[in-house]
């Protein structure tokens, strides 16, 4: 099935947050929240998806015919695809009773791997949504990537055990998450944290031997403390202007947040990234993988598993496309100069 299909089949089966629209592009859920919207007056979530519309690619077919390959390493990791499931982390709250979270992942993280990628996990006020995700990632051999929200010491050290017993492919903090209004002034509180706090839960990480991941990276010197603290890898993310509205998409930060972090770190980016043509525009900019969210909710709600699979499948041919279409034959091949200016 095609996303427009697998959308068509979650309408009455998701909300009443989120239309399933046949495009994911912010407008119809802007200021939505609890759902599936942003922050504000709503337009972050749009100016996202209208960011990488607006970067054009440089067709070229002059050159010997080949297969594109879309597979690439991230986190020392083969991928099949440049591509990689975002965390949602209390389901129910913002799509729908059809998927508890529990539910949900073991959805995500069995159809990501089956088809040779990772999903990431949530995290939220209850406590078994994280504890739930990282025995469902221990289960599948560690193929998952739990991601914890910037709590307290205590509440924080409890998860980062249950995450690194887990084995996973690697630890994620989504740091912006402490803009969340449904998180502020809650119990367990969460908040803002400095590099030497960051490099202390690296430090705990790579003494489990797992990378690390700081998601919600917006500005180059954010970019450059992260590196100093000893991240594997940043996230150029906005939340999906869930945390603050008034920011700028993330494909307009992420050349120069790439330019800054030079090989000390890894660049993932999410937010607004749909199609397989949106991610030749990531690897274009530099990035070396995305994240795509709010989508394969929709996905899981229209088909399941095997609606998750589809959407993975359609990614990674409308990427093979755009490879071929461009004289592009291997993901490293994708530069900045596949893209007009």
């Amino acid at each position: 099935m095609t996303y427009a299909e697998l959308a068509a089949a979650a309408r009455g089966n998701i909300g009443p947050h989120c239309r399933a629209c046949a495009v994911c592009d912010g407008r119809a859920c802007a200021g939505v929240m609890p759902g599936p919207g942003d922050k504000g007056v709503g337009h972050v979530a749009h100016r996202n998806w209208e960011a990488w519309q607006g970067l054009h690619v440089n067709m070229d077919t002059l050159h010997a015919s080949f297969s594109a390959d879309t597979r690439t390493t991230v986190l020392g990791r083969e991928l099949s695809l440049p591509v990689m499931i975002g965390p949602v982390g209390d389901v129910q709250r913002h799509y729908g009773e059809k998927y508890d979270t529990v539910g949900y992942n073991r959805c995500v993280l069995e159809a990501a791997a089956g088809e040779g990628t990772l999903a990431w996990t949530g995290d939220g006020l209850d406590a078994s949504i994280m504890a739930e995700a990282c025995g469902l990632i221990a289960s599948l051999g560690g193929r998952g990537v739990p991601t914890v929200k910037p709590w307290d010491e205590k509440t924080l050290d409890a998860k980062l055990n249950q995450a690194l017993a887990a084995r996973p492919a690697a630890l994620a903090m989504d740091i912006d998450a402490a803009g969340l209004p449904f998180l502020r002034g809650q119990e367990p509180p969460a908040g803002a944290k400095s590099a030497v706090q960051v490099a202390r839960i690296v430090e705990r990480c790579h003494e489990a031997r797992v990378p690390f991941v700081l998601k919600g990276v917006m500005t180059p010197a954010a970019a450059l403390r992260a590196a100093e603290a000893g991240v594997d890898a940043i996230v150029v993310s906005n939340h999906g202007g869930r945390v603050l509205d008034g920011t700028p998409s993330t494909a307009e930060v992420l050349p120069r947040i790439v330019e800054a972090a030079g090989d000390r770190v890894e660049v993932l980016v999410d937010g607004g990234v749909r199609s397989g043509l949106d991610v030749f525009r990531v690897l274009a900019l530099g990035a070396h993988a995305c994240l795509v969210c709010r989508p394969f909710v929709v996905a899981a709600f229209g088909g399941g598993a095997d609606g998750v699979r589809s959407y993975l499948a359609q990614l990674r041919d409308e990427l093979s496309d755009a490879m071929e279409m461009c004289g592009t034959p291997t993901v490293a091949d994708i530069t900045r100069e596949a893209l007009w200016s």
